[in-house]
């Protein structure tokens, strides 16, 4: 099963989300955000499209181009019935390209937080209640009117569905790897983020790994929902 996952230059490792996928049989294409303008359109073979996170915002004037081109491709995705997966950024323009809007957060998450389930979703999902999501991200999605939400936080809306599509604006696919990439000296903003969030790189990378192994199964369990719900 083919699949398209989209992603920064020097920032496309999906972690646990790809992981899970290509258990599942998923065979992803990449397509770097930096070189839109090189994208081929969208196969009848594809069947799946993963958007990841990115350190820039929705609003910038200066990728404007860049996520213009984004959303016109998950919103001839969505159209045409391709499932759509968006983790924080990746969430962030899927709600955009839907009709919905991005904007600044009432505050920062970075770190390990609970987020709140709607009950439908815990009726079917109990053990999400009391699990904790990998954030980092200073940017809120407000889904378009006709999404279901299905998770929120102090900082905004964290799950949403829209048919075929789900958004998500914490990170399931976090790995030790992937967070000390981003945290360490020398990314575009990771190290000034969590030093004016008062975080200590050290500590957050160790919380990471001891919850390495059962944040991969967690991961797993939202995919297969996630999955469940796109064949109905």
């Amino acid at each position: 099963m083919r699949a398209i996952l989209i992603a920064n230059q020097g920032d496309n490792d999906g972690g646990h989300v790809v992981s899970a996928f290509q258990n599942m049989g998923y065979v992803f294409t990449q397509l770097t955000r930096e070189e839109s303008d090189q994208w081929p359109l969208l196969g009848q073979d594809v069947e799946l499209v993963v958007s990841l996170g990115s350190d820039w915002s929705v609003y910038w004037t200066e990728v404007a181009h860049h996520v213009y081109k984004e959303s016109e491709l998950l919103r001839s995705a969505h159209e045409a019935g391709i499932p759509l997966f968006g983790v924080c950024f990746g969430a962030q323009i899927l709600a955009f390209a839907l009709g919905g809007e991005v904007k600044a957060a009432h505050h920062t998450e970075i770190g390990w937080f609970s987020v709140d389930w709607e009950p439908n979703f815990t009726q079917k999902m109990p053990d999400f209640a009391q699990k904790q999501w990998f954030q980092w991200h200073y940017d809120m999605l407000i889904p378009p009117a006709e999404a279901q939400i299905w998770a929120k936080s102090s900082a905004g809306v964290q799950a949403f569905q829209c048919g075929r599509s789900f958004g998500v604006q914490f990170h399931p696919e976090v790995t030790p790897a992937v967070v000390q990439r981003w945290s360490r000296v020398g990314t575009a903003t990771g190290p000034v983020e969590l030093q004016q969030a008062g975080i200590d790189p050290e500590t957050l990378l160790e919380e990471t790994a001891r919850r390495a192994d059962t944040y991969a199964s967690q991961c797993a369990v939202l995919l297969e929902y996630f999955v469940a719900q796109m064949h109905k």
